[in-house]
């Protein structure tokens, strides 16, 4: 008698390969194409901070008010023409008519002038804004 070896049901070979290729290609292609870092349109060298509160990671206020160097004021990104606080304040106010200005962010350059840093920041202090933010950057790892 001449018995046959049983045969067990082969099992369904799932092929990962494609499938690990196409999700590679979709993680490139969203690390590509993501902006991590919010750009500024002004060249202004941030001061360095080496830490950071859990608040910075909020959402960026609308509000935002750049220092150069030279001691020139931009309030979100538009240029005032002269450097007066009367001038800041009639910018923040065309901004927020009704005087509701509570989160701003002052973003100085490491060398502007303390005066006008200290200038933007008693300005909307007297705007009644409650959530005044320093911008920094953290400094480079040796």
């Amino acid at each position: 008698m001449k018995l046959q070896p049983r045969r067990l049901p082969e099992e369904p070979n799932v092929n990962l390969i494609s499938l690990v290729d196409v999700v590679l290609l979709l993680v490139v292609f969203f690390v590509l194409t993501t902006s991590f870092v919010r750009q500024s349109q002004l060249a202004v060298h941030l001061p360095e901070a080496a830490t950071t509160s859990p608040q910075d990671l909020r959402p960026d206020p609308p509000l935002e008010i750049t220092v150069t160097d030279r001691g020139i004021f931009f309030v979100n990104g538009r240029a005032l023409v002269d450097n007066r606080p009367e001038t800041l304040k009639t910018a923040l106010l065309r901004l927020e008519p009704d005087g509701g200005i509570r989160e701003v962010t002052i973003s100085a350059d490491a060398r502007a002038a303390h005066q006008d840093v200290v200038t933007a920041m008693d300005v909307v202090g007297r705007l009644g804004a409650t959530d005044v933010r320093i911008a920094t950057v953290r400094p480079r790892e040796p």
